[in-house]
């Protein structure tokens, strides 16, 4: 949706597909960065973005076996938004929908899926999508996969994934909020469990970490189980897991850290989590998508106003976007390994000397707040409105 509002804005004929009737889905990603507002500052959307429902945190604290630490401090950041914004992901991609409709020259399919690649001697010249209708062809210069980490483009251009692993999956529901609960902790961990919290309007939109594949032994063993688990490692919760009354209510989402040895062939392109699946650890994969789609719109506008884009021009988005993914890929892994597993295997006695460190200086809270906040590669608009 970002990418198609940039070339739409710069000029270029797009159309984006979506196979849903709505954005409405509860585990897409909440946490609007630092960078990714800057992005909306610079094309003059900030203020009416903010106007939409959501909360602010300038600054990231955690629970770790019973002690309260400070993390990340977001307020030095070099930007116009020094917070990260939690808004639901609907408000944002409906957002991005009402500033692209303007243009006679962008195009939004609801519930329309793409079933085949179209190609050409080779290259990729659309796609074959599903519709209410029936079939239709989408003839296009330009074929962007920016559809997830179980991306059905990459697949069907039968694309190579190196996937480097992950020891978790996430439940991700809702509970009630109270004026009372505590509002500056996102991640709550120790003996044994990991819940992350995001304010929402009225209620946390709750993520619970548990081990690889292990939804199904925890449905076996039943919900109770779930809800005392939450007590344990959030008592304020305590008044509110009876909420969770059945399984239906819970989502489960599969990570996947992975990422493409190529982004691009003739006619088509990935990016996002199609092209580099990342952690939630950090919730930076939206940003991270968005970063792609900045880049690419910067890269390829122009070329596209002309003539169809080369493979050596759309890879040039994979050289500029690769080595941040990789980057923060591997800090994720990193956490992966030395924090997550540990906590989930109830290896974790005692709080992390770094943690502490973090806690004890303001100063040093702002590394993280600019890893998380704008990334290895923050991009900025360059092109211009047609």
């Amino acid at each position: 949706m970002m990418l198609g509002y940039l070339l739409a804005r710069a000029g270029v004929e797009v159309t984006v597909l979506e196979t849903h009737a709505d954005f409405l889905r509860d585990f897409r990603g909440d946490t609007v960065h630092p960078s990714t507002l800057q992005v909306m500052h610079e094309l003059g959307l900030l203020e009416e973005l903010l106007a939409r429902p959501h909360t602010e945190a300038s600054e990231l604290g955690g629970n770790l076996i019973g002690e309260h630490f400070q993390i990340a401090d977001f307020s030095h950041l070099p930007t116009r938004a020094r917070f990260v914004a939690f808004m639901p992901q609907w408000h944002f991609l409906g957002f991005l929908a009402e500033k692209s409709r303007p243009f006679s020259n962008f195009h939004l399919r609801m519930q329309t899926e793409v079933v085949e690649l179209l190609r050409e001697r080779e290259h990729v010249v659309g796609a074959r999508v599903g519709t209410r209708d029936g079939l239709e062809e989408i003839r296009a210069d330009l074929v962007v996969g920016a559809d997830g980490r179980r991306s059905l483009v990459r697949d069907l251009a039968n694309l190579d994934v190196d996937d480097l692993g992950a020891p978790m999956d996430v439940l991700w529901f809702k509970l009630s909020r109270r004026d009372t609960d505590p509002r500056d902790t996102l991640a709550h961990m120790g003996q044994g469990h990991l819940l992350v919290t995001i304010e929402r309007e009225g209620f946390w939109q709750c993520g619970y970490v548990i081990p690889k594949g292990g939804f199904g032994e925890l449905q076996q063993l039943g919900i109770d189980l779930l809800r005392q688990q939450l007590v344990t490692i959030a008592p304020f919760l305590r008044t509110r897991v009876a909420e969770l009354s059945h399984w239906d209510q819970i989502k489960l989402l599969t990570v996947k850290v992975d990422r493409l040895r190529e982004w691009a062939l003739p006619g088509l392109l990935c990016i996002g989590d199609a092209a580099h699946a990342m952690s939630p650890i950090g919730g930076v994969g939206i940003n991270l998508a968005i970063q792609d789609a900045v880049a690419a719109s910067n890269l390829l506008a122009p070329i596209l106003l002309r003539r169809a884009p080369t493979v050596a021009e759309l890879r040039r988005v994979q050289r500029r976007r690769e080595r941040p993914a990789r980057l923060t890929q591997m800090m994720q892994i990193a956490l992966q390994n030395r924090l997550v597993q540990p906590v989930l295997e109830g290896h974790v006695t005692r709080v992390p000397q770094a943690f502490r460190l973090l806690d004890r200086s303001p100063f040093l809270r702002r590394l993280p707040a600019r890893l998380l906040g704008l990334g290895f590669l923050p991009e900025h608009v360059e092109t211009s409105a047609a």
